[in-house]
């Protein structure tokens, strides 16, 4: 078989789920195409140095993140810098508990079971670029936080913070949907 048949049974597969991520990512569909199809291209090129038998997935993954974050978010002169340290651990169980203080389920359950794709999909946008990647990455791409680690190139520690951090921040840009949805009961406190 040749290189390009090869590469292109191996990979293709995997083109459409690129292509949401990429999505989720740009939040434009004709970024998102350009963004697929320069990992498909940078793939292509050293497809060679690809080890068979290793998680080709989390490799085209890896590409597509680092030509993400090369491309557009080099775009930016100044980058952004979001700091959701502010995010209080107790804020949202303050704001669904009942006046007694207990919850019959957890906010993410409460709300997740009921959530629609474009208020979750509006929450994802609103994260930071390096959360948003991570939760995309666990959440939707089901990779493990080593693949994460790998992907993303920082330490499995980062990427457990990450995805706290992130978790909670989407957890407090749903609260408004779910108030107004009845999904959950706004504590007085």
């Amino acid at each position: 078989m040749a290189a390009q048949e090869e590469f292109q049974a191996d990979t293709m597969e995997f083109m459409d789920a690129l292509y949401g991520a990429a999505l989720r990512m740009t939040k434009n569909p004709a970024d998102a195409e350009d963004l697929v199809q320069e990992t498909y291209l940078k793939a292509y090129r050293s497809y060679a140095s690809f080890e068979k038998g290793t998680n080709l997935r989390a490799w085209l993954y890896r590409i597509l993140t680092n030509t993400y974050i090369n491309i557009y978010r080099a775009k930016q002169i100044r980058p952004q810098i979001d700091d959701v340290e502010d995010i209080e651990d107790l804020y949202l169980y303050r704001k669904v508990a009942g006046s007694d203080g207990t919850l019959s389920q957890s906010a993410e359950e409460v709300v997740l079971d009921a959530i629609t794709d474009v208020a979750m999909k509006e929450a994802l946008e609103s994260l930071p670029d390096t959360f948003r990647m991570t939760v995309l990455l666990a959440d939707i791409e089901g990779f493990s936080y080593a693949e994460i680690a790998e992907i993303t190139d920082v330490p499995v520690g980062t990427v457990m913070s990450r995805l706290h951090r992130g978790r909670r921040a989407l957890q407090k840009a749903l609260l408004p949907y779910a108030e107004r949805q009845g999904l959950i009961r706004v504590g007085t406190s």
